[in-house]
């Protein structure tokens, strides 16, 4: 991310789900011409809750949405660790900031979705293994990344003389590691997080995991009601809660633009820096326009008044 913005951040989050291909790349383009710092999709191999549907490849969509954007921030929320070798991630990786012209965000969780990983064939061990397994490939993405051939022998990977070129653009890459776990995940990223991407069903405990979080900055997931009138509230508040649960979303943000910058702003007091949103409406135009428009700057204004910056 953009560590110069003084103010908070805001990302979107479009799960690529009954999408093609075409219709996500201009999704982001509309997002980058609106001014969002950044925008997410998911790493399923099927729509967790919607097996059914189609869901697009996720490294293979974003290397195309890098070609078709010039400044947003580009990243999964997050992406699942046991689909690949660290070797190969990193590869990944590199290829597609280099692509972006280093605009990649790498976002990692250890993989909590069993059902999917027993589907298609991935062994996953315990919750513990795949918490271990994701340390290491922090590590090895580390050692990938400075280019210089090394070698390395963990529990789960052994790499002998094995190296990362090219390298990425800054040199290495924004990690942000997803969850709640204060065993298996808070740790990591205390050792190894630029960010910490606090999904939505453990905001309400995010004061009690942010003193782990050592000293990576937070981001939090947010399902979002934009309502245009207060009319249109309640409606608005029924269709974000039927699309987005708060068991797995948290509490939604429902609101008129006014009444979603106060929400907002209370949510920045509890100290995070990056909005990551997903709208009731799967990201409208007229949506992501009233957002920008009326709410982001708001949001900003108020924090660089508070800061004097």
């Amino acid at each position: 991310m953009n560590d110069s913005i003084p103010g908070p951040q805001f990302g979107l989050y479009v799960p690529q789900l009954k999408m093609d291909a075409a219709s996500v790349i201009a999704v982001a383009q509309q997002a980058e011409e609106h001014q969002f710092d950044s925008f997410w999709i998911m790493d399923h191999l099927y729509a967790p809750g919607a097996p059914g549907c189609d869901s697009l490849e996720s490294w293979t969509l974003l290397s195309a949405i890098a070609g078709a954007t010039s400044r947003i921030r580009l990243g999964h929320l997050v992406g699942c660790n046991p689909f690949r070798h660290p070797s190969l991630l990193a590869k990944m990786a590199a290829t597609v900031d280099q692509i972006s012209g280093g605009r990649l965000d790498l976002g990692l969780g250890w993989g909590s979705v069993e059902d999917e990983l027993t589907t298609f064939g991935f062994p996953f061990g315990s919750r513990r293994e795949r918490s271990d397994a994701l340390g290491e490939t922090l590590e090895i993405l580390e050692l990938m990344f400075t280019g210089e051939p090394f070698n390395y022998s963990g529990k789960h990977f052994e790499l002998r003389g094995a190296f990362g070129l090219p390298r990425p653009v800054a040199g290495r890459i924004p990690i942000h590691i997803g969850g709640g776990g204060r065993q298996l995940t808070m740790p990591l990223v205390a050792r190894h997080a630029d960010w910490w991407n606090c999904v939505g069903s453990a905001r309400h405990r995010l004061e009690d995991l942010a003193p782990l979080r050592g000293s990576a900055r937070i981001s939090a997931q947010y399902a979002v009601g934009l309502a245009r009138t207060t009319a249109d509230i309640d409606e608005v508040a029924a269709k974000t809660a039927r699309r987005m649960p708060e068991a797995g979303w948290g509490k939604a943000l429902v609101g008129t633009p006014d009444q979603l910058v106060d929400l907002f702003l209370d949510e920045q007091a509890r100290g995070i820096d990056l909005f990551v949103l997903r709208f009731h409406d799967f990201a409208n135009a007229e949506t992501m326009r009233i957002f920008a428009t009326e709410v982001a700057p708001n949001v900003r204004a108020h924090r660089v008044a508070q800061t004097g910056s």
